[in-house]
């Protein structure tokens, strides 16, 4: 008997054969577009800075001085932000702010929440591939950091916090925070939630490779312009290998080793400059 679905039709018409089961057709998974994914990657970032402000405000609140005035308040937040222990709980604290938020969002579609988000690892070439084109971006930025006279390209504002953090005895959150939680928080919200959801819109691959790309610089404006460029030419190479490989996993790990090589070579200096 041919097993096709016309033939299951008569099939289910003849009183000497059992019913026969239609399966409904198939929906192909749909993302949520340029527009939504926009709208929703702005609730993110709001809900993964209020992460991210939590910790400065309990310590804040914990704060034994008493506040005269706006002035000491300011004096105070602005003494409490800049230590290592909250710096680090803020940056541990952006996990959860970023992964609850994205997880209501990827239930809009019909996709489950790994492969909305590429949560996969992929082969061990691909992770070579990574590592080495990582490693010459980061080489050619160092080279013309030397030949335009700049120098050094690490920011003073991560040799304070190592420092501080040496004082605290807290390297070890630092190097957790740095290491783990900024790489995974970053990673799903721009080559994770956004780029998925911008790539299948009118901005296709390239668009949301640059677009997101860009997104994840600005949420480093801490440091200068020549940084700044280091960080989307990264975050390009980054996007090139989400879309090359479909592995989240991979850009975070690699996220991940270039922080700890950006702490080594900052303990390094704060080793020289102590």
């Amino acid at each position: 008997m041919t097993d096709t679905p016309d033939a299951a039709v008569v099939d289910s018409l003849d009183p000497l054969e059992p019913p026969q089961q239609i399966a409904p057709a198939q929906h192909q998974p749909r993302t949520l577009g340029f527009w939504r994914t926009t709208l929703w990657g702005l609730l993110i970032i709001v809900l993964f800075f209020i992460g991210q402000l939590t910790p400065i405000l309990y310590l804040l609140l914990r704060h034994d001085g008493a506040f005269t005035g706006p002035v000491e308040l300011q004096t105070a937040a602005v003494q409490i932000a800049s230590r290592s222990l909250t710096v680090s709980l803020s940056a541990i604290m952006g996990v959860p702010a970023i992964l609850l938020p994205i997880y209501f969002a990827v239930r809009h579609t019909r996709m489950s929440f790994a492969d909305y988000l590429g949560l996969r690892w992929t082969g061990w070439k691909n992770f070579a591939l990574g590592v080495v084109g990582m490693v010459v971006i980061l080489g050619c930025w160092e080279l013309a950091a030397h030949l335009t006279g700049r120098g050094d390209t690490s920011s003073s504002f991560m040799v304070d916090i190592l420092k501080t953090a040496r004082g605290d005895g807290v390297v070890w959150l630092m190097v957790i925070a740095f290491c783990v939680a900024a790489p995974v928080s970053e990673e799903l919200m721009a080559r994770g939630f956004l780029y998925r959801g911008w790539s299948d819109s009118f901005l296709r691959v390239p668009g949301a490779i640059l677009l997101s790309s860009a997104v994840w610089t600005v949420l480093h404006l801490q440091y200068d312009w020549f940084a700044l460029l280091n960080v989307f030419s990264l975050g390009v190479w980054f996007g090139y290998l989400r879309y090359r490989t479909h592995s989240l996993y991979l850009t975070m790990v690699l996220h991940g080793l270039n922080n700890l090589a950006a702490t080594i070579q900052t303990m390094w200096l704060a080793s020289g400059q102590s």
